[in-house]
């Protein structure tokens, strides 16, 4: 029996857990404490609920002028607000979206930048005269020898003083 006692084992809960018993404690508890506050709010008579349903079918809303007129004011100010908010959106986000075009055409006028700075340096160095000199010895290609080349004028002194001709322009 003394061991019974220490466990708390009885023959009545023979078959339940602790959480079962707890559980159950707990459920009665708050069993009472309803039953004691309805006791509290009904008094000496009890309270008793008929339902009654009413048909309004055949009612008709007499037209308030007045509210009529409050409530086209009203949404025309609504309509105004709204108007305003969406011009004020658009124009803002209208704006981060310039933004944004603006810098990403920054970022392509830098590129082209540099891509022009380095295809004016390859112009350089394919029209340096030291390259194109080097390129004409291995084509086998020799400075030209006095008499060897021909002038457009016809002279064949390439220090003759040429004169300076003017064709007037035709009329057609």
């Amino acid at each position: 029996m003394a061991t019974q006692v220490m466990t708390g084992f009885d023959g009545m809960d023979a078959g339940r857990s602790h959480r079962d018993r707890v559980q159950d404690r707990i459920r009665e508890r708050n069993l009472s404490l309803l039953a004691a506050q309805q006791r509290a709010r009904r008094g000496p008579t009890p309270e008793v609920f008929f339902a009654k349903k009413i048909d309004n079918s055949r009612l008709v809303k007499a037209p308030d002028p007045r509210r009529m007129q409050e409530m086209r004011s009203f949404a025309m100010a609504m309509g105004l607000l709204l108007c305003l908010i969406l011009v004020y959106g658009w124009q803002h986000f209208s704006a981060i979206e310039y933004g944004y075009s603006i810098a990403s055409q920054k970022q392509e006028l830098l590129k082209l930048q540099e891509a022009n700075f380095h295809l004016r340096l390859t112009e350089a160095q394919l029209n340096s005269p030291g390259r194109i000199d080097r390129l004409a010895n291995q084509l086998g290609l020799a400075a030209p020898t006095p008499g060897q080349v021909v002038r457009p004028n016809g002279s064949l002194d390439p220090n003759a003083p040429v004169l300076a001709e003017a064709t007037p322009p035709q009329m057609r």
